[in-house]
């Protein structure tokens, strides 16, 4: 059975959004980003491999090694989902600042 991974399951996990903002740089290794962790490589294997299944990550074979890339097509998606989320925000936060701003006044 093949379960679809859920993109935002996998970013809510804080290492994978460090290997996200790591990745975003330049491509690496798995060993070069597994060095950046306190974790078990296997661990850091386990967080790339789903970081690729939802399409977050490309691989890029290089002779043996394997360079994993951010993919920026996926993160735009993520992107345009979220924007209409935070223009509803940013206009709720922009009215509450005018509705203090009138109070401070009185």
């Amino acid at each position: 059975m093949n379960l679809r991974r859920d993109v935002f399951q996998a970013i809510a996990d804080p290492t994978r959004r460090a290997i996200l903002m790591l990745v975003a740089a330049h491509a690496m290794t798995a060993g070069a980003i597994a060095a950046n962790f306190d974790t078990a490589r296997p661990t850091v294997s386990r967080h790339l491999q789903i970081l690729t299944e939802c399409e977050l990550l490309t691989q890029e074979q290089n002779g043996r090694e394997i360079y994993y890339h951010l993919n920026p097509q996926k993160m735009k998606e993520i992107a345009d989902f979220i924007e209409p989320f935070r223009n509803m925000w940013d206009d709720r936060f922009n009215k509450l600042e005018t509705i203090m701003k009138t109070y401070k006044t009185k």
